[in-house]
């Protein structure tokens, strides 16, 4: 079900219901009923009015509905009296998406990530309909009170496993830290595909790296972060990095535990926000990803600087469904490339397009080497773009494009 209320504006039920939909049936489940209602004011108790539950109630019996899936945040209480209501079970928008991640989940990283985000969103809703929640337990000592409740023992649980989590995830960030660390001391560009959830991201990284991430119609096929190296037509060596797919009200849960996914992002030398232009909601899900690295972007402690914009390419990706690449409107335009990563059309342009963006970022410099100096020579090569070369009997004279960081660490004394 999907509820039409400010962000209607925006984006359209219908592709609301429409997303909900591909979501449900990501993990497997069978719709045979989807509608939208009208939502004038959300009620506290059901959020949708006396006549829409009722509504929902005959459809349900009518098709015999197991689980119902409501596209909005539900409160526990929400939860639970629709429940009764319906005779089902009832999960939003919130729990699907928990379901999808905790399915798709394979690193130690992304499972602590799925798991932590789901304890964050059952601590809040162990009154549903969980009567055995009520019951007390006897306290310590001969004086002690009525002790603890069930409910107040598996809050204890819940609360100390979400710590333990939360240490083994910094260990894991601090451990990505020292990856990428270790990326600087051997500098290589990282360049991060991003983008709505279904966009293609995991069918273009295939096609540019040769690689066999999985790839699927469905969304959020990519959940753990996967990284390749590949040559650019300058001969410059750059790693790819396949990440999560953004999406619409993404759970504040998810955003939080996944913080060390999107750090990829954040210290990536490109980004490449790879669309869906053949999508009849392309427009959104584009702001969508916007505002979500804005807010990276802001804040005490931002993971994202605020020039990211300008390390940005836009990928118009799905060109094929709109007859080629010539088809696809401001395909052309200096900050966009329009690709089809299922057809090949359009990736050698996208190559050019990093190779261009790399080299605008970088310095030009001139050495004066004696040729016995083969092992700084070949560096020079390995890591730099080498515009002239003149050998002479004593010195080999070069001049060389690299990287700010390339460049000090070159120069920098022994």
């Amino acid at each position: 079900m999907a509820f039409p209320e400010s962000r209607a504006a925006i984006r359209a039920a219908e592709a609301r219901l429409a997303e909900a939909v591909g979501l449900t049936a990501s993990i497997g489940l069978t719709i045979v009923h989807s509608a939208v209602f009208p939502l004038r004011a959300r009620r506290p108790s059901t959020l949708l009015g006396e006549g829409q539950v009722e509504a929902a109630h005959q459809a349900i019996e009518e098709n015999q509905v197991g689980v119902v899936v409501v596209d909005a945040a539900l409160t526990p209480v929400q939860q639970r009296n629709l429940e009764r209501a319906w005779g089902c079970k009832v999960i939003d928008r919130t729990g699907l998406i928990l379901e999808i991640f905790g399915e798709r989940a394979r690193t130690k990283e992304g499972t602590l990530q799925v798991e932590l985000a789901h304890l964050e969103y059952q601590r809040t809703r162990l009154v549903r309909s969980w009567t055995h929640l009520e019951r007390q337990r006897g306290g310590f000592g001969f004086l002690g009170g009525p002790g603890e409740s069930q409910i107040e023992i598996d809050r204890r649980l819940i609360g100390e496993r979400i710590v333990k989590l939360k240490r083994e995830l910094e260990q894991v960030r601090r451990t990505r830290g020292l990856h990428r660390a270790a990326r600087t001391r051997v500098p290589f560009p990282v360049v991060a595909l991003v983008g709505y959830t279904n966009a293609g991201k995991s069918t273009l990284f295939n096609a540019l790296t040769g690689a066999g991430v999985y790839a699927q119609d469905q969304l959020f096929a990519t959940l753990d972060p996967t990284m390749r190296a590949i040559k650019l037509p300058s001969g410059r060596t750059v790693i790819l990095s396949d990440t999560v797919g953004f999406i619409s009200d993404l759970p504040t849960q998810l955003i939080e535990a996944f913080r060390a996914t999107l750090e990829e992002v954040a210290a990536a030398d490109i980004i490449l926000h790879v669309r869906d232009v053949a999508h009849p909601d392309t427009t959104s899900q584009r702001n969508d990803v916007v505002e979500v690295l804005s807010e990276m972007a802001e804040g005490p402690d931002p993971a994202l600087d605020e020039n990211w914009p300008s390390r940005t390419i836009e990928v118009l990706n799905k060109a094929d469904l709109l007859g080629g690449v010539a088809g696809v409107p401001g395909g052309d335009h200096a900050a966009s490339v329009a690709v089809s990563a299922l057809t090949g059309e359009g990736l050698d342009p996208l190559r050019a397009a990093l190779d261009a963006r790399l080299a605008a970022g970088m310095e030009t410099a001139e050495y004066r080497l004696p040729p016995s100096d083969g092992a700084r020579i070949a560096w020079l090569y390995q890591h730099g773009e080498v515009l002239t070369r003149e050998d002479g009997e004593e010195t080999i004279h070069l001049t060389v494009r690299l990287s700010p960081a390339d460049r000090a660490r070159f120069e920098q004394p022994g």
